[in-house]
């Protein structure tokens, strides 16, 4: 059986170092409660002990695991950082982004515009080299065109030539006609006098 400073000794905080609060159990108003139930004073005394450490042991496995106020505002604090940092870089990272895309587009502009520009010289060139060969057609078109009126100019000649010519011919062959005519009637004529001659 327990002596009155025995059970004093009992009757005391449980304190746990790790946490800023204290817990308290009176082991003596315990104790009293079990023998009021009906169990004598070795027997409550016991269950009291036994209590008073199971509940010990669960405060301390309770309050391993948990962490001071210093503690905690360190953690926030680390978490704040973290999260600071985080976005920090989140912000660096899509500045580098935006800066990249920007980029990007001003290059594709870019590669835009002097595709532009080299289709613009490949139509110009085109259509020069097209002038030209119309040009060029045309200049041959007017140069068969030109030699074929030369050609027909000098057929035209030519014929004229030949119809000159078979005028001459013609009108060559009846003064001959007529010469022979004159020739043939002359001789006919003073035949038949020669003959009316005789006869006279």
């Amino acid at each position: 059986m327990f002596s009155c400073a025995e059970l004093s000794a009992f009757t005391r905080p449980f304190h746990v170092s790790h946490t800023a609060h204290d817990f308290h159990f009176d082991t003596h108003h315990f104790v009293q409660r079990l023998e009021r139930e009906g169990l004598n004073r070795a027997q409550a005394e016991g269950i009291m002990g036994a209590m008073a450490e199971v509940i010990d042991e669960s405060i301390q496995n309770m309050t391993s695991n948990m962490v001071t106020k210093a503690e905690q505002e360190k953690h926030q604090y680390t978490q704040q950082v973290d999260f600071a940092q985080l976005k920090s870089e989140l912000q660096l990272i899509e500045k580098n982004d935006l800066a990249s895309l920007k980029a990007d587009n001003d290059r594709l502009v870019a590669d835009m515009e002097k595709l532009k520009q080299r289709l613009r010289e490949e139509i110009t060139r085109t259509q020069a080299g097209v002038r030209l060969d119309l040009n060029l057609e045309k200049g041959r078109m007017r140069d068969e065109s030109s030699g074929q009126e030369l050609k027909i100019k000098e057929v035209d000649t030519r014929i004229e030539q030949e119809i000159a010519h078979l005028r001459t011919t013609i009108q060559q062959s009846k003064a001959t006609t007529l010469q022979y005519l004159v020739g043939f009637v002359t001789g006919c004529s003073a035949l038949l006098m020669a003959y009316l001659r005789f006869r006279v």
